[in-house]
């Protein structure tokens, strides 16, 4: 009875294995073919054209149109040539300009000669409308203002700092 009992014991694991198996063999990870690649059609793509930045434009060379600007409206308050060793005035205005170039406001910042003073007003003032700040500042922003400084020689002439050339060493 023994055997007969270990025979059974044996033949039941035999078929709980060989079930398993068959189990297991079934849950078993098959390769499937790859999926085939995606037809390749021609997609097309229109280009437009990325528009070009505006042109960088600084506030030194904005200050340089509107020196040139000025000094062509005033060539009678104009002075060439070399700056004196010791001027005799220095007048520097805040100009205020809008987008389009018009004078917004002008005030004298520093100055210690109030002739000079309104002649740097006067000239700025004739000069009018300025060149457009185009480019310059926030583009929301409806005013601009900046420093620019005149040097007087004799006689109220002018050279403005921007476009000034070098002044003389020796006294």
């Amino acid at each position: 009875m023994k055997n007969s009992h270990r025979s059974i014991v044996f033949f039941c694991t035999l078929i709980f294995t060989l079930t398993v198996l068959a189990a297991l063999a079934a849950c078993g990870t098959s390769t499937r073919a790859p999926a085939p690649p995606p037809s390749a059609q021609a997609v097309t793509i229109p280009l437009t054209p990325i528009p070009a930045p505006p042109p960088t434009r600084t506030l030194d060379a904005y200050k340089a149109d509107v020196a040139r600007h000025v000094m062509q409206r005033n060539p009678e308050r104009v002075f060439e040539g070399e700056l004196p060793p010791m001027l005799p005035a220095v007048v520097v205005l805040n100009i205020t300009v809008d987008r389009v170039g018009q004078l917004a406001d002008v005030q004298v910042q520093r100055s210690r000669d109030q002739g000079a003073s309104e002649v740097a007003l006067a000239s700025l003032r004739r000069s009018g409308p300025l060149p457009p700040p185009d480019g310059l500042g926030p583009q929301h922003a409806d005013l601009m203002t900046f420093s620019e400084t005149f040097l007087f020689g004799e006689r109220y002439r002018f050279q403005i700092r921007t476009l000034a050339g070098p002044q003389s060493a020796g006294l």
